[in-house]
């Protein structure tokens, strides 16, 4: 039986809000085990910072695990060439994307999420 993630694929992770206020928070990253509904992901958290209005990388990389059952994730399986340590947030043409510098850029405006 095929599974919808498998190890090694690349992933643009969003986790819903449940409250309006909630912090807005992405990931990036290469997943690295899955048993089940969940999977053991290595990359980089991008928070929303609601000054600026922009998201922020952090600089460290970091292990997650993400349950995907529940429907709080959006996820988007990045080509297999995506380099996630350079990931980074830039509006293209007006619209906000997630790109590694490479002409590949994945649109996030149509999960709501604005330039």
């Amino acid at each position: 039986m095929d599974e919808a993630i498998r190890i090694g694929d690349k992933v643009h992770i969003v986790t819903r809000r449940r409250f309006h206020d909630d912090v807005r928070r992405h990931f990036v990253g290469v997943v690295e085990a899955v048993s089940g509904a969940a999977s053991r992901v290595h990359g980089y958290t991008f928070v929303h910072n609601e000054g600026s209005g922009e998201f922020e990388k952090r600089p460290t990389p970091r292990v997650r695990i993400f349950g995907l059952a529940g429907g709080l994730q959006i996820v988007n399986v990045l080509p297999p060439t995506f380099d996630v340590s350079t990931a980074r947030y830039e509006v293209r043409d007006g619209r906000l994307v997630v790109t590694d510098g490479s002409e590949y850029a994945l649109d996030l405006n149509e999960l709501s999420v604005r330039a």
